[in-house]
């Protein structure tokens, strides 16, 4: 700023001074014109009057005028001239000052020498006899006047130059010393000269209102940034060449990715075919939906183009994790299927044996044992359905299901003591080693954890076999384990015999089928008690499942 105000002073001040300096130089040359053509008036009416006195005699008597001097008859030939021989000089008559005398009594004229850069100056007064005597001077054209006055013009101008150079920057500084010590935060305190008042009271006011302005777009940049850090759902906004404009961690978890660089392109995070699809239909302008699958999670993503005035702007990717919804709905069918098939099987054995006792074919003797059969599967079926409740109540983890204190040692002395009739009649050994355990939990789904581990232990055992139930009460948890030495599962099924209806293909045989539900029911039991369930295994030697309860 200094400087723009510098050599707009200077240049200011050099024309000025050129200004001066040509109009002084103008009036001084117009001023000299005018006396010299008047001194050479007077010397004409000085030599008129010699040569009326004297004739040529005056003339010739003459002592090198300074000033050239010719006489010339009423017909323009040169009678004398002190400069030239008269006999080698051209008739005058037409020339522009002798023929203005001759017709109004004086004539004046001028004429450039361009070679010589003079100027001659000529005045003529025409005589009583009639002839015309002229009186003519050099002088100097302006241009060579001008030359010849350069070194004095210099050396003005040079110190014309330095002061104008000096009171530029003396100046400037007056001018831009308030302007620079002025505390943009707090312009009502600078002490600066008048004519800079308005213009403080301006940048105050624009200061309140920047500061309003910026407060108001702070917290809705705050707002904005914590309702979308939040976001479990991912947010990516993007310009309508692709590049991401903005996002959220969200957007970064679900696609498994870094933070991106700045204007990093929207498909160097994902280059999936339905990703690519969402991104290009909302950049054409239309709405899009896609489910996609990113590094095993199940992503809807929701693609909609931003429009200002007609013009794309644009895009906005919202993306879900579905995974969870997806899975809910497979479980959903397959339990659908495979309660569909488990109860049709019971189903149709109690449809035939009541047919069969409706036409009579059964003799009176057999009826108990058909009405046996039919009770069973019956039977079978409350336990189905009790089960596919109970998984529905731990499934949605109800918070109204009671919790309590529960001696679980006191609660698997309770469970040996139902399972022992079934033991003995297998011949199955059942030991208890215990330790004094309180824990707070749902006794109901506690007992029947314990209850389904330790019927599976005897059902799935060889004749003669053991089964054995221990409890640790450890510093920060309780261990409940439930062992046998029966038939085991193959490694191929351990990781399948916690899902509904399932059963491994050793357990199929009608001394050992049951609802599949048992160790399902189990693994939700430990998921709403926040335990942890394991499970060891070996074809032919047995299985052991243990139980890990933490302490609260």
């Amino acid at each position: 700023m200094t400087k723009r105000i510098f050599w707009a002073i200077f240049g200011v001040a050099m024309v000025m001074m050129l200004a001066v300096v040509g109009l002084v130089f103008g009036m001084m040359y117009a001023f000299f014109s005018a006396e010299q053509r008047e001194d050479l008036r007077s010397q004409a009416f000085y030599v008129a009057a010699g040569i009326e006195d004297d004739q040529m005699n005056y003339l010739e008597q003459m002592q090198s005028p300074l000033n050239r001097i010719t006489w010339v008859d009423e017909n323009g030939v040169v009678l004398f001239d002190s400069k030239a021989n008269p006999e080698k000089m051209d008739n005058h008559r037409e020339r522009v000052e002798i023929a203005a005398a001759f017709e109004n009594k004086e004539g004046f004229s001028q004429r450039y020498s361009n070679t010589l850069s003079e100027k001659t100056v000529y005045y003529a007064l025409r005589l009583e006899d009639g002839t015309v005597v002229r009186v003519s001077d050099l002088t100097i054209s302006p241009i060579a006047l001008f030359f010849t006055m350069t070194q004095p013009l210099a050396f003005i101008l040079a110190f014309a130059i330095l002061f104008s150079v000096f009171l530029a920057l003396q100046t400037a500084k007056k001018i831009t010393k308030p302007i620079n010590d002025i505390d943009l935060e707090q312009p009502e305190l600078a002490v600066v000269y008048d004519e800079l008042t308005p213009l403080l009271r301006r940048i105050a006011v624009q200061n309140k209102q920047i500061y309003w302005q910026m407060r108001e777009l702070k917290c809705q940049k705050q707002e904005f940034d914590t309702i979308t850090s939040n976001m479990q759902e991912g947010l990516l906004v993007l310009d309508a060449q692709g590049d991401v404009l903005s996002y959220n961690t969200g957007a970064l978890q679900l696609m498994g990715i870094e933070t991106p660089r700045e204007k990093a392109n929207v498909f160097q995070l994902n280059r999936s075919e339905g990703f690519r699809r969402s991104v290009d239909s909302a950049l054409a302008g239309i709405h899009r939906e896609e489910t996609i699958q990113i590094d095993g999670k199940i992503c809807k993503i929701f693609a909609n183009p931003v429009m200002q005035e007609d013009t794309l702007a644009g895009a906005i990717l919202l993306l879900f994790d579905v995974t969870e919804q997806e899975e809910r709905e497979k479980l959903r069918r397959e339990f659908t299927a495979n309660v569909s098939h488990e109860l049709k099987t019971p189903l149709t054995s109690i449809s035939g044996f009541a047919e069969i006792m409706k036409n009579g074919m059964v003799q009176g003797e057999d009826v108990p044992r058909f009405a046996g059969k039919i009770y069973d599967e019956a039977q079978r079926l409350i336990q189905m359905i009790q089960n596919i409740i109970k998984l529905s109540k731990l499934d949605e983890k109800q918070r109204n299901m009671e919790r309590e204190a529960v001696d679980l040692e006191l609660l698997i002395q309770d469970t040996v003591k139902r399972l022992e009739p079934i033991a003995e009649k297998k011949g199955v050994t059942i030991s208890v080693a215990t330790q004094t355990a309180v824990f707070i939990g749902v006794k109901q789904v506690l007992q029947e954890m314990i209850y389904n581990l330790s019927d599976n232990a005897i059902r799935y055992n060889y004749e003669n076999g053991k089964v054995n139930i221990s409890l640790e009460n450890k510093e920060k948890e309780i261990v409940i384990t439930v062992s046998d030495t029966g038939m085991g599962i193959a490694p191929a099924n351990q990781a399948r015999v916690f899902e509904r209806f399932y059963r491994a293909n050793e357990s199929r045989s009608k001394e050992t089928e049951g609802t599949g539900l048992g160790l399902s029911i189990v693994k939700h039991g430990a998921m709403l008690h926040n335990g942890k369930i394991n499970l060891v295994s070996e074809l032919s030697k047995g299985t052991k499942i243990t139980l890990t309860f933490p302490k609260q």
